[in-house]
C-alpha cells in the first residue's frame, strides 16, 4: 500500500529522471564546438539490427570543428556515414581511409535558430514527461483509501509545486542552451 511521501516521492524521483534526459537530449545538440555526444541520436543498421553508431564506431573529437568516428567493422564505413549523412543533423561526413571525418558546418544565423528551435522541441518534450509523471502522482492519490480528503488537497498541491520547480529547471536549461548557440 503506498502512502502520500511514497507518491511524491516516486514522482519526484520520474521528474529527475526526465529531467537529466533533457540534459542528455541538449548535449547532442550543437554549440560551438565538437562534441561526440552530438552523434548519440545516431542510429547504424548494421548486422541486422538498429545500433547507436557510439556502439560501432569510436567518436573523437581532435579539433573542435571536426569530429572523427572510426568504425570497428572497416567493412562497414560505408554504412556508418551514410547513417550520419541521414541522422538529419545538417552534417556532411567524408570517408578517408578507414576512418570518416565529419567537418561540423559553421554557425550562421539561421543554423543557429533552426538549433534552438530544437532545443525547445526538446525542453517542451521533458515538460511533457513532468506534467505525465504529475498527473501519475494525482491519479495515484486519489485511489489512496483511509486517508481524508484534506489530506489528499494537501498532498495535491505538494505534487504541483514539485511540479512546477521542475518545469522551472527545464526552463533554465532552456535558456542556458539556447544562450550557448546564440553566442558568437
Amino acid at each position: 500500500m503506498s502512502s502520500i511521501p511514497d507518491i511524491i516521492k516516486n514522482a519526484r524521483a520520474s521528474m529527475d529522471k526526465d529531467v537529466a534526459h533533457v540534459k542528455h537530449e541538449f548535449s547532442s545538440v550543437r554549440s560551438g564546438k565538437a562534441s561526440p555526444s552530438m552523434l548519440d541520436s545516431v542510429r547504424v543498421d548494421m548486422y541486422g539490427q538498429s545500433m547507436q553508431l557510439n556502439q560501432v564506431a569510436t567518436i573523437n573529437a581532435p579539433e573542435p570543428r571536426v569530429l572523427i568516428v572510426t568504425p570497428f567493422d572497416k567493412g562497414q564505413i560505408k554504412v556508418v556515414e551514410k547513417a550520419i549523412r541521414e541522422a538529419n543533423l545538417g552534417l556532411e561526413p567524408s570517408t578517408q581511409g578507414p576512418l570518416i571525418r565529419v567537418p561540423l558546418p559553421s554557425m550562421n544565423e539561421q543554423r543557429r535558430k533552426d538549433l534552438v528551435k530544437i532545443v525547445h522541441k526538446y525542453g517542451e518534450e521533458g515538460k511533457v514527461a513532468v506534467r505525465h509523471a504529475r498527473t501519475q502522482g494525482r491519479e495515484a492519490l486519489k485511489k489512496l483509501s483511509g486517508v481524508s480528503e484534506d489530506e489528499v488537497k494537501h498532498a495535491e498541491k505538494e505534487l504541483q509545486k514539485v511540479h512546477d520547480d521542475y518545469i522551472h529547471k527545464i526552463d533554465e536549461l532552456i535558456k542556458a542552451k539556447e544562450a550557448e548557440i546564440m553566442e558568437v
